[in-house]
C-alpha cells in the first residue's frame, strides 16, 4: 500500500500514488516542499536509466562500507577535524593556537565543542585511560582583556560567554569584530527587515537560537509551499563579498575548522543530528578516466595542463555537450543509447589522452550520459562520504533560509577538488536551464534529473540510501534544486567567518608578543627594528599622511602609488588607476585578470572584489598592505 505524509508522519493511503522502477511506492499528495507541484517522473526515470547502465557493467565496484563508530570515537574525530584534538588525549594542554581559537567563538559554537569534549571526556573515564582528562568547563576560561579578568565557564550549559562584555572596552582602540552575539536585532525585527537577505554578519547557529523559541521560529516551522524559491540576496558589504579561492591557506585552513564548527552547531540548534560518515579503505584504480578518484585524475591531468582545477575529461565533457547546442530538448533527461554509451566509455580509456578519441563520434545525449556516468562512478561520492549525508540532511531543517545556510557550510567543508568540481557542473547546469523555453528543462526538471547521480550514490554501503528511497527522492531533489538556484550564495565565506578568522590573528599575534621574553628586551628588540625599517624606507613611503594608502603594483608599469582614501573610493578604481598609467612597455593585463589584496595586518591575504569600499575596509585592518596582482601571481 502507498504511504503518504502528513504533519511529518507517515500514513497508509490509496489514491495518488505512483509506482518506482524498483517497486517502491511514492504518494505525490503530500510530501515535503509541495511534490504535488513538483512531478517526481523525471526522478524514477533517471533511477531506471541508472539500473540498466549498471546492470550492463561487468566491472561494477565493490560497496564502500561505512563504519559504524564507536561510543566516543566520532566526537573525537570531530574535535580532530575542528583543529582542537590538544583538547584531550595524551596531548592535552593549553596551547596558544587552541586557546585562541577558542575564545573567538560565540556562545552556539562553544556549547558544540563543550557537548562533544564532555562525549570524549566520558568515554575516556570509563575505559579507564591513564592520561589527563580535563573538565569541560575548564576549556573555555580563557583571558577576555588585558587586564586578566576570566570567564566563569561554571554553566556550560547556559552557554554564557564573558569575554563580549570587555570586547567594547578591549577593542575600542583597535577595529571591531562582529561575530554575532551583543549586536544582533529581535527576531520580529529581523524576519520583518530580511525576510530574503542572508544575514552573513552575525553566526547562523546565533540566529537560529534567536529564533527557536520566539513566536516568529514557531510561525515559520514547517516552510510552507517551497515549489517556488524565495528570491534570496547577499546584502552589500562595504568591506567586500569573501569568496571561496579569495583567503591565503593559512587562513581557509581556520575557515574550515571555524565552518565545520559552524553547522554542527547549527544542526545541534535545530535538533538535526550530525554525523560524519566514515567509509573503509578500498582499492581504487590509479590510472584512466572512469571510476578514479579526483585527486589521481588531477594529478595526471596537471603534467598535460598544469594548474588545472577539474578532470580534462569532465571539462571535455561538458564542452561536447555545449558545442551542439542547449536548446536541444530533454538534454540531460533523455538518455543515450546504453550499449553505444558503454562502448564510448572503454575507447575514451583507451585513447583520450593519446589524443587519439574522435568526439565527432559523439552525440549529444551519449555525452550527457557520459557526464552522469563519470560522477556516479567516482570511487567516492563527489560530495564526499563524510558529509553525503550532511546534504541530505539539509531537507530535515524547518526554514528554507536555515538550509541555504547549511549547505553553505557544506560547501566550505568539501575538499578542493570536490568543491571545484561542483562548482563547474552546477554552472553548466545553470547554463542548460537557461535555455528551458527551447529544451524544455527547468530547475525543476534538471534537479530531478540529476539528483539521483550526486545522493544515490552507488559503492555506498548504507542502509540510509536503501530504506524510503521516496522520502530520499524527495528531499534530495529539493537539495539539488537549492544547490543550482542559489550557487552564486554558496561560494561566499560568510563575514562572521571572515571576522573570526580576523581575530584569531589578532589575537595570536597580541599573545606572541607577550610571550616574547622581558620587556627591555622586548623595547630593545622593537627600538632596534624600528631603527632598521626607518633606514630601509624610501622617501615615498617615508611619511605617508593620514588617509592615505600606498598601493604597490610590481608587475605593472607604475609600480607604486599613493592613494587618497574617500568615502566613495573602491577596490575597482585602484586597480583603474593603475591600468590607466599604461607606459610603451606595459604589459597587456586586462581589468578582468588583475585585483587589489589586502594582505598582512589581521588577515593572511585576501583578494578584494571590485566593490569594496576602502575607506571601511582600511579601518578593518589598517596595517596591511595593498598590494595589486593576478590571482596566477
Amino acid at each position: 500500500m502507498p504511504i503518504s505524509r502528513r504533519s511529518g508522519q507517515y500514513t497508509m493511503n490509496h489514491e495518488n500514488s505512483k509506482k518506482t522502477p524498483d517497486g517502491a511506492l511514492f504518494d505525490r499528495s503530500g510530501s515535503q516542499d509541495s511534490l504535488d507541484e513538483l512531478s517526481m517522473d523525471d526522478y524514477w526515470k533517471e533511477l531506471e536509466n541508472i539500473h540498466e547502465t549498471r546492470g550492463n557493467n561487468h566491472e561494477e565496484q565493490k560497496a564502500l562500507v561505512v563504519k559504524e563508530p564507536d561510543e566516543g570515537e566520532l566526537e573525537e574525530e570531530w574535535l580532530k577535524e575542528a583543529g582542537l584534538s590538544n583538547l584531550f588525549g595524551e596531548s592535552t594542554g593549553d596551547s596558544l593556537e587552541s586557546m585562541v581559537f577558542l575564545s573567538t567563538l560565540t556562545r552556539t559554537q562553544k556549547a558544540a565543542v563543550e557537548k562533544r569534549v564532555e562525549t570524549v571526556t566520558q568515554t575516556m573515564r570509563k575505559k579507564n585511560k591513564q592520561y589527563q582528562i580535563p573538565d569541560v568547563r575548564d576549556i573555555f576560561r580563557l583571558q577576555s582583556d588585558s587586564k586578566g579578568k576570566v570567564c566563569d565557564g561554571s554553566e556550560p550549559s547556559t552557554v554564557r560567554t564573558c569575554e563580549n562584555k570587555n570586547e567594547t572596552q578591549d577593542e575600542a582602540k583597535g577595529p571591531k569584530f562582529s561575530l554575532g552575539i551583543d549586536e544582533q536585532m529581535s527576531p520580529l525585527e529581523d524576519m520583518r527587515l530580511s525576510e530574503t537577505a542572508i544575514n552573513l554578519e552575525i553566526s547562523f547557529s546565533e540566529q537560529a537560537a534567536n529564533l527557536k523559541d520566539s513566536s516568529v521560529g514557531k510561525m515559520c516551522k514547517g516552510g510552507g509551499d517551497d515549489t517556488l524559491l524565495p528570491n534570496f540576496r547577499l546584502p552589500k558589504d562595504k568591506t567586500g563579498t569573501t569568496k571561496i579561492g579569495d583567503l591565503a591557506p593559512q587562513d581557509m585552513k581556520k575557515v574550515y575548522s571555524l565552518a565545520l564548527i559552524e553547522l554542527t552547531a547549527l544542526y545541534d540548534i535545530l535538533g538535526t543530528e550530525f554525523k560524519q560518515q566514515k567509509a573503509a579503505k578500498i582499492k581504487t584504480k590509479d590510472s584512466g578516466l572512469f571510476g578514479v578518484p579526483l585527486s589521481v585524475l588531477l594529478e595526471q591531468d596537471r603534467k598535460k595542463v598544469p594548474g588545472t582545477k577539474t578532470p580534462l575529461i569532465f571539462q571535455r565533457l561538458i564542452s561536447q555537450i555545449e558545442e551542439a547546442t542547449l536548446e536541444t530538448e530533454g538534454l540531460l533527461r533523455v538518455p543515450g543509447v546504453a550499449a553505444r554509451v558503454k562502448s564510448l566509455c572503454q575507447e575514451l580509456e583507451a585513447k583520450f589522452y593519446e589524443g587519439t578519441f574522435n568526439w565527432e563520434n559523439v552525440k549529444q545525449h551519449d555525452a550527457a550520459s557520459l557526464l552522469k556516468l563519470f560522477i556516479r562512478e567516482l570511487p567516492q561520492p563527489l560530495l564526499t562520504v563524510e558529509y553525503l549525508k550532511a546534504f541530505q540532511d539539509v531537507q530535515n531543517l524547518p526554514m528554507k533560509k536555515q538550509q541555504l545556510q547549511a549547505l553553505n557550510l557544506l560547501v566550505l567543508l568539501l575538499p578542493e577538488a570536490n568543491r571545484d568540481t561542483l562548482k563547474v557542473l552546477l554552472e553548466f547546469l545553470q547554463r542548460v536551464i537557461d535555455h528551458r523555453d527551447k529544451n524544455k528543462m527547468t530547475l525543476k526538471n534538471v534537479a530531478m534529473v540529476m539528483a539521483p547521480n550526486l545522493f544515490t550514490f552507488h559503492g555506498f554501503g548504507s542502509k540510509t540510501i536503501e530504506q524510503s528511497k521516496f522520502v530520499m527522492a524527495a528531499g534530495t531533489a529539493n537539495v539539488m534544486r537549492f544547490m543550482i538556484q542559489y550557487q552564486k550564495l554558496l561560494w561566499t565565506i560568510p563575514k562572521f567567518i571572515v571576522n573570526q578568522v580576523r581575530k584569531q590573528n589578532t589575537e595570536s599575534q597580541k599573545k606572541e608578543k607577550k610571550d616574547k621574553a622581558v620587556k627591555k628586551l622586548l623595547k630593545k628588540m622593537a627600538y632596534d627594528r624600528e631603527k632598521h625599517e626607518k633606514q630601509d624606507k624610501t622617501p615615498n613611503d617615508a611619511d605617508v599622511p593620514q588617509g592615505v594608502i600606498r598601493v604597490q603594483a610590481p608587475h605593472l608599469s607604475k609600480v607604486s602609488m599613493a592613494i587618497q582614501l574617500t568615502e566613495e573610493l573602491k577596490a575597482g578604481d585602484v586597480v583603474a588607476r593603475f591600468l590607466s598609467q599604461k607606459s610603451g612597455n606595459v604589459q597587456t593585463l586586462k581589468k578582468e585578470e588583475v585585483f587589489l589584496y589586502e594582505i598582512g595586518g589581521n588577515i593572511g591575504e585576501r583578494c578584494l572584489d571590485d566593490d569594496t569600499y576602502m575607506k571601511d575596509l582600511y579601518q578593518l585592518n589598517p596595517n596591511a598592505e595593498w598590494v595589486i596582482k593576478s590571482k596566477n601571481s
